[in-house]
């Protein structure tokens, strides 16, 4: 089966909950066609009677598993337009109390697994001559939070990913945009996995504890997922901007431009796109 020229054929990993999950109902919804992905997940199989949006197996990091689900949707669509690099996990623990393995498991997923799904698509994106991939990092990509650094380290080296896919595919007519959420109220806050040396015996667990108990409250307190999926639409008009950053995130109180960092990231981007609970600014 073919895809119909009727709205876009769209892969987004982590699909299974939180952002991941509400962005696929609602861009179906608008007349898409999404493919979501989840470990748990199953070919069908009647692949021509099959409803859209359409959950589909991937393990982000394992390149056999990845390949299988862009191959699924490539032969029963003919082409894949656009790329949401969901997928993540979120470790926390403080730097002494994780284990080299702990942290490898962190960037396996969040950094390793984009560059395992780009390195799938990309081929087919390039053949076409257009594409849009979408890579969802965070707002701990532009600060550090305390007791979350291996999940700050996989997002700062998503932003370097990201800057330099743009470079590298711009020519191909692929373009390449990031986004930096803040806080949002997802099922993240539920599925954090603490390093196991981090408990109640660690020297830091006291300070770990009311850190986390604080994000934890931002996080249950933040913006509605389905502003995000309406973000990714407007970006898919806009055919990409070079950085989104989320307006409301991380304790309320960062800004676009309110830290050397944040300003630094901006400005070496041509589009910095400032977003908050009102839309796109």
């Amino acid at each position: 089966m073919k895809a119909s020229n009727d709205g876009r054929v769209i892969l987004i990993t982590g699909g299974s909950s939180g952002l991941g999950a509400v962005s696929v109902k609602y861009l179906a919804s608008q007349g898409h066609r999404v493919y979501g992905t989840s470990r748990r997940a199953e070919f069908p199989s009647n692949a021509e009677s099959l409803h859209i949006p359409l959950m589909i197996p991937m393990d982000v990091c394992k390149a056999e598993s990845i390949n299988a689900a862009v191959s699924f949707i490539l032969q029963r669509e003919g082409r894949l337009d656009v790329l949401v690099n969901n997928a993540g996990i979120g470790h926390a623990g403080s730097i002494e109390d994780t284990s080299v393995e702990e942290g490898k498991a962190q960037l396996e997923t969040n950094f390793f697994g984009v560059h395992r799904v780009c390195h799938s698509v990309l081929p087919a994106m390039r053949e076409q001559g257009s594409g849009l991939i979408v890579n969802i990092g965070s707002i701990g990509g532009l600060i550090t939070i305390p007791f979350q650094g291996f999940y700050c380290a996989s997002k700062y080296a998503l932003v370097a990913l990201t800057e330099s896919l743009r470079m590298e595919v711009k020519p191909f007519g692929v373009q390449v945009t990031l986004i930096d959420p803040g806080d949002f109220k997802t099922s993240l806050t539920a599925n954090r996995v603490f390093a196991a040396a981090s408990q109640n015996a660690s020297v830091y667990a006291d300070r770990q504890n009311a850190a986390i108990r604080a994000l934890e409250r931002d996080e249950q307190s933040g913006a509605d997922p389905r502003d995000l999926a309406v973000l990714l639409e407007k970006i898919m008009e806009k055919n990409g901007f070079g950085h989104a950053i989320w307006l409301e995130c991380f304790s309320k109180s960062l800004r676009c431009g309110s830290s050397a960092s944040s300003r630094r990231r901006c400005s070496r981007n041509s589009s910095c796109l400032t977003t908050g609970s009102n839309g796109i600014a």
